[in-house]
């Protein structure tokens, strides 16, 4: 019997009763897990016994590993069982507690990763601290057996010494998480341009990003280059912007066949990426592509965009309507098979002909295209598209009008094919946040391509969320899965949400979306505003197992939970003419003052939320009915330009009264006697309706 046989007929452990995928991929291991919770406290209490913490994520690769490596191994799991409580964490429905054990294990170590393996006493201090660990020793780390032994034996013969260390790294913990908003200051205009400079330093000019590998694909930084590059001139901030944007594209950190983008890039050009594929990473993707479409015209962006709203449509949307989480990194127990090809693979399926138009396009190689430890790796391409080596753009060759349907009609045929192969496991939990991001980018995408799947996507995601994930408080939950929404919302949560809403408003003009996004941040303010620092917390404090509180205001994979929240009270600020929303979003950047002195490298999303908020306001009213092709012409005019710090509203003729109630704005706008007519309002003032595109146009680009 193999060990998979065992797994699936051993008794079930209490992870079984759990939503998560991430949870139940271990409820048939030998150890005696428990979810992250009171029964498992009270047992180390009362066992006087360590707690060991495994935090991941369905789409961890070396999760996987050490799951297989260790928590399947009898003998391993027979210690886990007698020395310790056992706790199994996905990152991803709890954040907070992630958030309060990586910087435990970055100040233990000085670096972190997953799965993340901390030692805690009883009562949740952490002590001991570690990633992935192998079964035996290995390229010099400590085995698991050796971990678990020296552990146990530390908390039996040294338990003052073990107990006054917990103490202190918690302290320094929660010093930590109380600290992260810096030094409140008065806001200083020349922040951004301090921090676009700052960028340049250490920005790769041949391949885009910042210098080094990995690579990772973040947003934060592109848009802010691209306000400040559009709002000065600047020439080179739109140049790194749009570069870096044109090598994530041609990268085979892409998905060349089925669309979407991988979760990061081993290499510094893009290349080889981590296989696993994450909701939030193509949702800002997505976003952040249309946004550098809007500044340059440049339909590499826009397809990019296209591609990856059609492979989350297709992909990972749920029948209830919200996005799923992620896709895994491994098929079949490797990393990337099923992305990878052999040149013989690709000529089977489209003929020696095309195999040679389509192999020069993506730079595949009959020895492989890219080096690796992994032996079944061997003869594999990654797909990509080559740039020039002085990074100026792509290398000539086969592309342009002239070949691009035929190149697309090849991708298809392989696409098809790559269809019968065993998928990467689907992470189906739906996340709340990550819906955020989500609905935002499919609003995004109907208002540029004018597709309706785009819109019916974002809007059903958005009522389900609303409906679906909410506690007996009325208050919002994080996740779903399984028919089941659980775990109280974050602020993350609360804020991506309501940006998402907001910006299906400027979608449909539906008023509901405006009055569902000022009730989420009402919520933001009773749940996690702090009134002495002017900052949120990430966590409402309700949960007392938490034993720090942290202010989000760094970037990482997602923008910070600060960042998002602030922005959403200016645009709210905007809509509603209450003063109030805005004053608070100042007190936010305010509070960031220190960060932003240091260069803001890792708040991007604050500074193009101090970007707008410096800028003048620009309200626009589009005064006419939303089915008529006059109307959509004139907002085809205002979807097409990239308008920061602006809000478009509708007033459509015998709503727009009862609408003002929630958009004051619209009090008074009238259509014009044959057509529609636009109102740009700046600084309390509004400007002569505008009633055809042209007019329009040269006010826009004046």
């Amino acid at each position: 019997m193999t060990q998979a046989d065992h797994a699936t007929t051993r008794e079930p452990n209490r992870l079984i009763n759990e939503t998560s995928p991430y949870l139940r991929q271990h409820a048939h291991n030998p150890v005696d897990w428990f979810p992250w919770g009171e029964e498992a406290f009270e047992k180390a209490r009362r066992e006087n016994k360590p707690i060991f913490l495994s935090v991941g994520y369905a789409a961890c690769h070396w999760c996987h590993v050490m799951e297989r490596e260790s928590f399947e191994d009898a003998a391993i799991a027979r210690v886990m069982n007698e020395r310790f409580v056992n706790v199994k964490v996905d990152r991803e429905e709890r954040p907070d507690v992630d958030e309060i054990y990586m910087t435990a294990t970055l100040m233990m170590l000085g670096h972190g990763g997953w799965p993340m393996s901390v030692f805690l006493t009883p009562d949740l201090k952490p002590f001991y601290c570690g990633t992935y660990f192998p079964p035996d020793n290995r390229h010099g780390m400590a085995s698991f057996r050796n971990v678990l032994a020296a552990v146990a034996q530390a908390w039996e013969g040294k338990r003052e010494e073990v107990l006054e260390n917990a103490g202190q790294l918690a302290g320094l913990v929660a010093e930590n998480a109380e600290s992260r908003a810096g030094d409140a200051g008065v806001l200083q205009p020349d922040s951004v341009s301090r921090a676009v400079a700052e960028f340049a330093k250490h920005w790769d000019r041949r391949h885009g990003g910042l210098d080094g590998a990995p690579k990772f694909p973040t947003s934060g930084p592109i848009l802010l280059l691209l306000r400040h590059g559009h709002g000065t001139g600047d020439a080179n901030s739109l140049a790194m912007a749009t570069h870096t944007l044109r090598c994530i594209a041609h990268g085979g950190i892409r998905d060349h066949l089925g669309g979407g983008f991988h979760r990061y890039s081993v290499d510094n050009e893009w290349l080889v990426p981590h296989f696993e594929k994450m909701l939030y990473d193509n949702a800002q993707l997505a976003a952040t592509f249309i946004e550098a479409w809007r500044v340059t015209g440049e339909e590499l962006l826009v397809e990019a965009a296209r591609d990856t709203l059609d492979y989350v449509l297709r992909d990972m949307t749920a029948p209830e309507g919200g996005f799923y989480s992620s896709e895994d990194a491994d098929s079949e127990g490797e990393e990337g098979k099923f992305y990878l090809w052999t040149r013989d693979e690709i000529e089977a399926i489209l003929g020696q002909e095309d195999a040679v138009l389509f192999c020069e396009r993506y730079n595949v190689q009959d020895n492989g295209n890219f080096s690796s430890h992994e032996s079944y790796h061997a003869g594999k391409n990654i797909l990509h598209i080559r740039n020039n080596p002085d990074g100026t753009g792509v290398q000539s060759g086969v592309g342009g009008a002239e070949s691009g349907g035929h190149l697309a009609a090849m991708r298809e045929k392989l696409l098809t094919a790559r269809n019968e192969r065993v998928r990467p496991g689907l992470d189906d939990k739906i996340i709340t946040s990550w819906n955020g991001l989500m609905i935002s980018a499919f609003a995004l995408g109907a208002q540029i391509f004018e597709d309706r799947r785009y819109l019916d996507a974002a809007r059903k995601a958005a009522s389900f969320i609303l409906s679906a994930l909410r506690g007996e408080d009325g208050g919002l939950l994080r996740t779903y899965c399984q028919g089941r929404a659980q775990h109280r919302a974050c602020l993350d949560d609360y804020a991506f949400l309501a940006a998402g809403l907001l910006e299906l408003y400027e979608t449909d003009f539906d008023p509901a979306w405006i009055r569902e996004a000022r009730g989420l941040a009402d919520a933001l303010n009773a749940k996690f505003w702090d009134e002495d620092k002017g900052v949120f917390y990430a966590t409402s404090g309700e949960d007392p197992s938490l034993i720090a509180r942290f202010i989000p205001v760094y970037d990482g994979a997602e923008p910070s939970g600060n960042a998002v929240a602030a922005n959403v009270l200016l645009r709210l600020a905007q809509f509603t003419g209450e003063t109030a929303w805005a004053d608070q979003a100042r007190r936010v950047l305010e509070a960031n003052h220190g960060n932003f002195a240091k260069g803001g490298l890792n708040c991007s999303n604050l500074l193009c939320v101090l970007h707008d908020a410096l800028a003048p306001d620009r309200e626009i009213v589009v005064a006419g009915s939303r089915d008529s092709e006059d109307t959509q012409a004139m907002l085809r005019v205002l979807r097409r330009r990239f308008l920061p710090h602006t809000i478009t509203a509708l007033a459509e003729p015998g709503e727009a009264e009862a609408a003002a109630e929630w958009l004051p704005l619209l009090k008074d706008k009238l259509p014009a006697t044959h057509g529609p007519a636009v109102y740009i309002c700046q600084n309390f003032t509004c400007g002569a309706p505008l009633t055809d595109p042209g007019a329009l146009t040269a006010v826009l680009d004046g």
